[in-house]
């Protein structure tokens, strides 16, 4: 990422070839999402990950005639979390800020083959790199699956000692202003289980799917609520 940068590669797509990075645009501005499964290795050769899995992913979307600062407003109120990216978020706590530092609590849900509620807290960094872009880095710091969620019976599992669907997670925004409107790009870098190989075959797609969905509910429910709130700033501006 850092090296992007310093390419001059903001986006995913500034590495594209010229024909590919404009077709990418056009879709983008028509509305459409792109999303793609990337794979870091290392000397050419996958990265040998003992007993885990990395699910790597990217996803771009287009909102026209909004602007940065109105995106950063929905992208930086962790408080409402929960209400934003619904039903994937069950509950959102800013435990502390610091500058361009915070401290961030969420509780994480999926429905896919099982139901799966995790506990999770994130270090976020945010930074203004220029008057048309910024970044937020979201770590994970800890991450406990919660068993019988929404009962009385409801407890954590031992950190590192459950059923492995989620161990860390890392999300990256890249945000630009440009072309009348604002560019958003995520990166989840997630860390699992491996799935044993004679389910391979079974669960392999399911997680794909699973993976895919999520950054583009990401992507869908960040542009929903950013043309929410500029309608209503509209609205009360009348």
């Amino acid at each position: 990422m850092e090296s992007d940068l310093r390419d001059g590669h903001f986006l995913y797509l500034d590495n594209f070839p010229e024909e590919s990075r404009l077709k990418t645009i056009a879709q983008l501005r028509n509305g459409m999402l792109y999303i793609e499964q990337l794979h870091t290795l290392e000397e050419g050769m996958p990265i040998r990950i003992p007993s885990g899995m990395i699910h790597h992913w990217i996803g771009i979307a287009f909102m026209p005639r909004v602007t940065l600062n109105q995106t950063l407003a929905i992208l930086l109120d962790y408080r409402r979390q929960e209400e934003i990216y619904k039903p994937d978020i069950r509950k959102s706590r800013l435990l502390a800020r610091d500058g361009n530092k915070s401290k961030l609590y969420l509780q994480l849900f999926k429905k896919s083959m099982v139901t799966v509620v995790y506990n999770a807290e994130f270090d976020v960094d945010f930074h203004m790199l220029s008057k048309t872009r910024a970044e937020t880095t979201s770590v994970s710091t800890r991450i406990a699956e919660v068993q019988n969620p929404g009962t009385p019976q409801e407890h954590e599992l031992p950190i590192g000692n459950d059923h492995g669907y989620l161990w860390r997670l890392n999300t990256h925004w890249r945000i630009e202003e440009k072309d009348g409107g604002v560019y958003i790009q995520v990166e989840s870098v997630a860390l699992s289980r491996r799935i044993p190989p004679v389910f391979t075959w079974f669960v392999a797609p399911a997680i794909r799917k699973l993976s895919y969905d999520v950054v583009a509910n990401l992507l869908t429910q960040t542009h929903n609520a950013v043309k929410n709130s500029y309608r209503a700033s509209a609205e009360s501006d009348k």
